[in-house]
């Protein structure tokens, strides 16, 4: 497993990485036993430090923590261990599943957008035009999962919403958060 270990205006010491590389190493192969990279950042915000942490599993999965503490150790610690929680929750969601992935989550390329925010201050020219401003312009990779992974996937990264590609056909769906709590799943190929 490869590890990324950094601080944002803060030095990490060797100590630290080791014992980061250990506990981290542990806490993940205890519930996967194919995780790819794991990216850790520290940081500082006021009297707290902050401890970041994202790791990629071959299954195309991807968990993510944050924790807080007054010293870098503990913030270490929080953060291990909500993704401790996490990664175990995950694996009793896979247990409950019939069938097995025996192929690492296939992904392909689709343009991604940012568009500009309405001004109240348009003039009319600019309200003659109906096509809306872009910002930027990038590629991102959309991932073919089953409703099931992918609504998992959304929890892991406290994202609102997931596109991904339903594996049963092909076509382009959304999993999202509602204001309820409950999750809704977008299928505009079941639409008549």
């Amino acid at each position: 497993m490869r590890y990324q270990i950094s601080g944002k205006q803060l030095d990490v010491g060797d100590a630290l990485q080791t014992h980061v590389k250990s506990e981290l190493s542990e806490t993940v192969e205890k519930y996967s036993q194919r995780p790819t990279d794991a990216m850790v950042v520290f940081s500082r915000n006021a009297h707290e430090y902050v401890c970041e942490a994202t790791v990629h599993l071959s299954t195309g999965l991807t968990a993510t923590a944050a924790g807080r503490a007054g010293e870098v150790y503990a913030a270490f610690e929080s953060c291990r261990e909500k993704m401790d929680k996490q990664m175990r929750r995950h694996k009793r969601r896979l247990k409950d599943h019939h069938r097995v992935r025996l192929a690492p989550v296939e992904f392909g390329s689709a343009g991604m957008y940012v568009l500009a925010a309405d001004d109240n201050e348009a003039t009319e020219s600019d309200s003659d035009s109906l096509a809306p401003i872009i910002v930027a312009e990038m590629e991102t990779n959309v991932a073919t999962l089953s409703v099931g992974e992918a609504v998992m996937q959304m929890e892991l990264l406290g994202a609102p919403l997931l596109v991904f590609r339903n594996e049963k056909h092909g076509g382009v769906n959304v999993v999202h958060r509602r204001d309820d709590g409950n999750v809704g799943w977008i299928d505009p190929r079941n639409s008549k």
